[in-house]
């Protein structure tokens, strides 16, 4: 048995669907034999995932399964391994480097707060 990486796409639809296309990429571990049998294991998890709720306008939303978009199979689990890239363009750098330095403290936070209750 392997492991391997798959990125599942859903689409988010609220309402009618008159807004900006919204997709919801999530990168997924699968363990399985072989790289036919990752993809089928991935798409049935993108099926049975697939949801519809109403939120708090009273509009349906829909998450619709749309297909796997990414399957790399994972050799060695190494340490500092890099398992994913995407190469983001932002309008404003600083601000984007602003955001990212603000969830990184608050990850940290968190960490030293869960570390701290665990005392």
């Amino acid at each position: 048995m392997n492991w391997y990486l798959t990125k599942i796409v859903f689409r988010i639809i609220c309402g009618d669907g008159n807004h900006t296309p919204q997709f919801d990429e999530q990168l997924r571990l699968v363990h399985a034999g072989n790289e036919t049998e990752a993809f089928a294991k991935a798409q049935q998890i993108g099926i049975l995932e697939e949801d519809s709720f109403f939120n708090e306008k009273e509009q349906l939303v829909q998450w619709k399964f749309i297909d796997i978009g990414e399957l790399y199979k994972l050799t060695d689990l190494i340490d500092g391994a890099e398992i994913y890239s995407r190469i983001h363009e932002a309008d404003d750098a600083d601000r984007y480097m602003e955001i990212l330095r603000r969830k990184a403290d608050y990850i940290q936070g968190e960490n030293v707060l869960r570390s701290l209750q665990l005392i």
